[in-house]
């Protein structure tokens, strides 16, 4: 029965990295995306925000659950 709830942390711990590295992808595209913007247009700062604010949730969660992304 152990076996099985480690199998699905590590199986979720997975899935959270996944996700806050795209997070994090997409979040430092809308900052490049508005680095390039002459006028600064309310849907790209909005988007770069939610991009933001998904990317620090998760990070967030990601810390609570003492997880680290290996690095090659």
């Amino acid at each position: 029965m152990f076996g099985r709830n480690r199998k699905l942390k590590k199986e979720y711990d997975e899935r959270l990295l996944n996700l806050l590295l795209e997070a994090k992808s997409e979040w430092e595209q809308a900052r490049e995306i508005e680095k390039y913007l002459n006028d600064h247009d309310e849907e790209v700062l909005v988007r770069r925000k939610i991009a933001e604010s998904k990317y620090f949730h998760l990070f967030k969660e990601a810390k609570e659950r003492n997880l680290r992304v290996a690095r090659e």
